[in-house]
């Protein structure tokens, strides 16, 4: 059983919001405990509000981490680790999901 850790985006069957819809999305792990993964939305949409990832960094295409669309999936509900974000881009993240919750 595979532990996952802040900064590692994965692939994952993820439930849109507004249907019962189900597709392979990408999403970064902010957290996992006792199975249950807590992530953050990414998107290819460059016109959503969030911090920017590239290609250079590891993703397949240009993208958004949607840092206000944060939910739990099971671990199971995911396929794969893509890759690792860079230490610098999870401070970055840090210090939103901070300014966010004060």
């Amino acid at each position: 059983m595979p532990g996952y850790n802040f900064g590692d985006v994965i692939l994952a069957s993820v439930q849109f919001i507004d249907t019962f819809e189900v597709k392979k999305r990408p999403a970064l792990v902010l957290f996992e405990e006792q199975g249950n993964v807590v992530v953050t939305g990414i998107t290819s949409n460059l016109k959503m509000k969030g911090i920017p990832m590239h290609k250079k960094e590891g993703a397949i295409k240009e993208s958004v981490i949607k840092l206000n669309y944060i939910f739990t999936i099971s671990e199971k509900m995911i396929e794969r680790t893509l890759f690792q974000i860079s230490k610098e881009k999870r401070e970055i993240i840090k210090k939103e999901l901070f300014k966010k919750i004060q």
